[in-house]
């Protein structure tokens, strides 16, 4: 693509935010299905592992004329660093892609009013204009605690424009009227609360100017932690191992070359039996080319048109030692 010298002017910019599992990933797939197809799309993921998985799986999902332009920002939250990774990709896809719409999805466990407040600075208020930001929830999780105390958590859904509850197939009466009252008792959005089933979110959500205000203290604001701490890195010539925890949760992730093909039973039986808060993978299987996404709902596989190498990465309390060496075992 040729590219243009000139200013890139005021693109319409979503933050689509929600914690572990609320399902971001698969609302901004239903998104892009969505687009106008004379649109051209930019999607910045950001993913708390060192990895990195959201951005392979995007590709790998869409069409290869899809005018879709995906970046990815691996490691933490993609706000930390003196924003310097945000900043750095966002540059590169807006020149890129000069799109008509950009998507951002931080991770899980993001700040979401750190990325607002970048994104609405002076460098950006020429090219970049802020609409509305969707947060996704799941309501079944507003009984523990890990959810309703966790900083983050609370941010999301106080920087929501539009709050979605996800999943909604699977909730009862009770999991309904707990959002509902959740929301209200925090004062989180005078917006109308949605409910959707399998992230099936509705384009005109994203139109609309966000009530976000730069500079104005949030209550949460003040207690982001940027602490990331992130083990050496095992690497050998077609396997690399990271390591890395933060806000409460570790994760660990394998990135294996396009050589190593996995058996594909091996693989599902060792995703389907590890317990942990999040798993996703791309992977080369001797049956073809999947993505794979576990949560406590259980896995779903997906196929994928392309995949350059097997990435899995898993968010958990817990690293189990045995998971290296049965991974290991599903190889042909």
């Amino acid at each position: 693509m040729k590219i243009s010298n000139e200013k890139i002017l005021s693109v319409p910019t979503n933050v689509i935010s929600g914690f572990l599992g609320a399902g971001k990933t698969s609302a901004i797939m239903h998104l892009l299905q969505q687009k106008p197809t004379d649109e051209r799309w930019a999607v910045l993921v950001n993913e708390f592992g060192e990895i990195g998985i959201d951005g392979s799986l995007f590709s790998g999902l869409l069409e290869k004329d899809s005018q879709v332009f995906i970046k990815e920002v691996p490691g933490g939250c993609m706000c930390c660093a003196s924003n310097l990774p945000m900043k750095i990709a966002l540059n590169q896809l807006l020149k890129e892609a000069r799109p008509h719409r950009l998507l951002i999805e931080p991770t899980g466990l993001g700040h979401p009013f750190e990325v607002l407040e970048l994104l609405s600075n002076e460098y950006y208020q020429e090219s970049l204009s802020l609409e509305k930001t969707l947060t996704l929830v799941d309501a079944r999780h507003l009984d523990d605690c890990r959810y309703t105390e966790h900083t983050t958590f609370n941010q999301q859904l106080e920087a929501a424009d539009v709050i979605v509850g996800n999943k909604a197939d699977l909730y009862n009466v009770k999991d309904t009227e707990a959002l509902i009252h959740y929301i209200k008792d925090h004062g989180y959005t005078s917006e109308p609360l949605s409910f959707v089933e399998h992230a099936k979110v509705k384009l005109e959500w994203l139109a609309g100017k966000t009530s976000y205000k730069s500079g104005v203290t949030h209550c949460n604001h003040s207690s982001h932690s940027h602490d990331i701490n992130t083990t050496p890195t095992l690497q050998k010539s077609d396997f690399i191992r990271t390591i890395n925890e933060g806000e409460g949760y570790l994760c660990i992730g394998w990135r294996i070359a396009s050589e190593k093909i996995l058996s594909r039973t091996k693989l599902l039986a060792f995703l389907k039996s590890i317990v942990a808060t999040r798993v996703k993978a791309i992977c080369i299987t001797d049956e073809g080319l999947y993505g794979y996404n576990n949560t406590s709902d259980g896995i779903h596989e997906v196929e994928l048109a392309e995949c350059n190498e097997t990435a899995i990465e898993i968010i958990c309390d817990n690293i189990d030692e045995t998971w290296e060496h049965t991974l290991m075992q599903a190889t042909c």
